[in-house]
């Protein structure tokens, strides 16, 4: 899978927002506001194909955290990325 083109990820204080640029990818009844760890994974991932294993492996190597809380949180983010539309 991978991030579509045209969404970017802005920071505005401590919060994370990605944004469609170009009319196609704007909805405007959600916005995808993403937490630290989601915003570090959005910055690693962007531009390249990745797996949920890769983003186990990021948060783990990040994070101090085990591989079932690491699979867990990365099967969700997968999951609400492509119910957000912005996952191929």
């Amino acid at each position: 899978m991978h991030i579509k083109p045209g969404f970017m990820l802005r920071s505005m204080g401590e919060d994370h927002i990605v944004i469609g640029e170009g009319l196609a990818q704007v909805n405007f009844n959600s916005i995808l506001s993403l937490n630290e760890s989601a915003a570090f994974l959005w910055e690693r991932l962007v531009g390249q194909e990745f797996t949920v294993e890769d983003m186990v492996r990021l948060l783990m190597e990040e994070y101090e955290v085990d591989e079932e809380l690491a699979t867990k949180d990365a099967v969700s983010l997968a999951e609400t990325w492509k119910d957000q539309g912005v996952l191929e």
